[in-house]
């Protein structure tokens, strides 16, 4: 584990300590970094996360690992009372500055400082993969989700076609630690966020996790040809 001025990268044991350090230290730039490195693919899975979870005015919404708030804000386009938590506060101090009427609280997704049944909806974008335990995080989001609530996981998949899943892990371990070298704030912690990525369970293997942390009806859909996938479940 390398640690820089700004900030550290955390190790593939994913200790709760240096992931909220790392990105303190990217939160910074940590949106615009995050434009750059998927060509703008990110306001896209947004949208579609927000879709995916049906929300309907008056709803309340959970976005856990909301950073600096952005997909928060993006839920409440839906008229949903949109909540965002995040174990760095880095980041929510960042997203403070930027986004001062979206709802943003210290919450670490294993321990999350909500009631049972608290939401009608919970979602988690491209974080569950830095928790500690994965599947203790799915199990927690069931327990304050109301019976009948629906969960959306956005995260970083495998790619269905051989060559442009090729492709992704080249750019993944080469290209993408350059770009985030010249617009991020640590582009060390990128390193960590590529091993991360390749590391992670592919669609039907996440699914099955799902499935065993208590959530029904688990389904997929791929976004970008699978760099991205929104696994979706209901809550008995």
């Amino acid at each position: 584990m390398s640690r820089t001025p700004q900030g550290q990268r955390a190790g593939l044991d994913k200790q709760p300590h240096e992931i909220a350090t790392m990105f303190d230290g990217v939160a910074a730039r940590y949106d615009l970094t995050n434009t750059v490195l998927s060509f703008g693919q990110d306001r896209f899975w947004r949208r579609a996360t927000r879709a995916a979870l049906e929300l309907r005015p008056g709803q309340r919404v959970l976005d856990v690992g909301a950073g600096t708030g952005v997909s928060t804000e993006e839920l409440a386009h839906s008229g949903a009372y949109a909540v965002g938590a995040d174990l760095s506060l880095g980041m929510l101090a960042a997203g403070r500055q930027v986004r001062p009427r979206v709802p943003l609280l210290a919450g670490d997704a294993l321990r999350l400082p909500f009631a049972d049944a608290t939401f009608d909806a919970v979602t988690i974008s491209f974080a569950l993969r830095n928790v500690t335990d994965p599947d203790a995080a799915l199990r927690e989001l069931a327990r304050v989700t109301r019976p009948g609530g629906r969960l959306v996981v956005c995260e970083f998949s495998s790619p269905t076609n051989a060559a442009f899943r090729t492709a992704y892990l080249s750019y993944l371990m080469r290209s993408l630690p350059a770009v985030a070298r010249a617009v991020s704030s640590n582009p060390d912690a990128y390193v960590y966020l590529a091993e991360s990525i390749r590391a992670w369970p592919d669609q039907p293997a996440l699914a099955a996790r799902i499935g065993a942390a208590g959530w029904r009806r688990v389904a997929w859909r791929n976004l970008t040809g699978g760099v991205t996938a929104l696994h979706r479940a209901t809550r008995d």
